[in-house]
């Protein structure tokens, strides 16, 4: 028995900074952005949260599947940039929604995690434990880039994207998933609270570090992207015996138009089969995935039947890719 989404949402905050608008901050430029990254500009959050957005793609995409809150008994939220610790995201989700007939827990794996939670529900509702999931990636990397570091604040952005899923009929695809910490100095964020009041080596009132905000190293990301995510997306239609030709897209996390277009060529398939939209909202991490989804979906450019790869990479560093078809 295999799964399918049935409803997508998402949500996107409506304060928007250009990449003028970063150029005040650093040393850069509109032309120099687009150039290397592809992004134009990124969403932020003022008013919003990560577990407010998240709440409200969660909303949306169970309207559109025309499910009821109290029918949903799983909520995963992906995120590394939750605005509670206690309780979870999800439960907070949760009580936004009414869906008081949920488990929930949050997942982390930063711009792998939509896709590590998309496949930590379909092995749930495979094996039956649970009918109906609400799978959510949310995040407010606003809040963890340093605005001062030219190269990772002219890349992120903040938004959610969220998919409905249950038990369908039609095939089961294996996932393919790696994980390489050793390589993991290439992408970084120390936690804020890596220590307490006892052990006297920082003032609680000092300003935070670089190490405290996002950190990354482009070119070591870039090759490891670039190298990893087409051979993922080879094992996985090698495991499922699927081939390119029966792709009708591949859903790629929205890092780089560069990782992107090099993805394309190195798996010899058109730049058409890749949609983007990270000239409008930046890397926005768990969210990406889910965000380009629901989009194709609203604008239609989904058909029923269609096979979709979707492919994550980042942070970790973890990548993998997945089959679905659909419905």
């Amino acid at each position: 028995m295999a799964v399918i989404i049935c409803g997508t949402g998402s949500y996107i905050p409506p304060c928007s900074m250009d990449n003028n608008d970063i150029a005040k901050l650093v040393e850069t430029s509109d032309e120099w952005i687009r150039e290397r990254t592809g992004v134009v500009r990124r969403h932020v959050i003022r008013e919003e949260t990560t577990v407010s957005m998240a709440a409200r793609a969660g909303r949306r995409a169970l309207e559109q599947a025309g499910i009821e809150a109290g029918e949903v008994d799983l909520i995963l939220v992906s995120t590394i940039s939750s605005n509670v610790i206690l309780p979870c995201a999800a439960c907070e989700v949760q009580r936004e929604l009414g869906a008081v007939n949920a488990t929930c827990f949050d997942l982390n794996a930063a711009c792998t995690g939509f896709l590590l939670g998309y496949n930590t529900a379909a092995a749930y509702l495979e094996s039956g434990v649970y009918n109906t999931a609400l799978v959510i990636g949310s995040e407010s990397l606003s809040n963890l880039t340093n605005w001062s570091d030219r190269t990772t604040c002219i890349l992120f952005g903040d938004g959610a994207g969220a998919a409905v899923m249950q038990k369908g009929g039609g095939r089961h695809y294996l996932p393919v998933t790696h994980s390489n910490g050793a390589k993991g100095g290439a992408l970084t964020l120390k936690s804020r609270h890596d220590q307490s009041v006892l052990t006297g080596e920082r003032d609680p009132e000092e300003l935070l570090g670089p190490e405290y905000f996002m950190q990354m190293d482009g070119q070591a990301v870039f090759k490891f992207a670039v190298r990893s995510v087409p051979q993922a997306v080879e094992e996985v239609l090698e495991a499922n015996q699927v081939k390119k030709e029966e792709i009708s897209c591949y859903i790629l996390h929205q890092a780089n138009r560069r990782i992107v277009e090099a993805v394309a060529k190195r798996l010899e398939e058109p730049l058409e089969k890749f949609p983007m939209n990270l000239q409008e909202y930046g890397n926005t991490s768990s969210a990406s995935i889910p965000i380009l989804l629901d989009e194709l979906v609203q604008q239609g450019k989904v058909k029923r039947g269609a096979k979709i790869v979707l492919a994550g990479f980042g942070a970790g560093l973890s990548w993998g890719a997945s089959i679905l078809d659909w419905a």
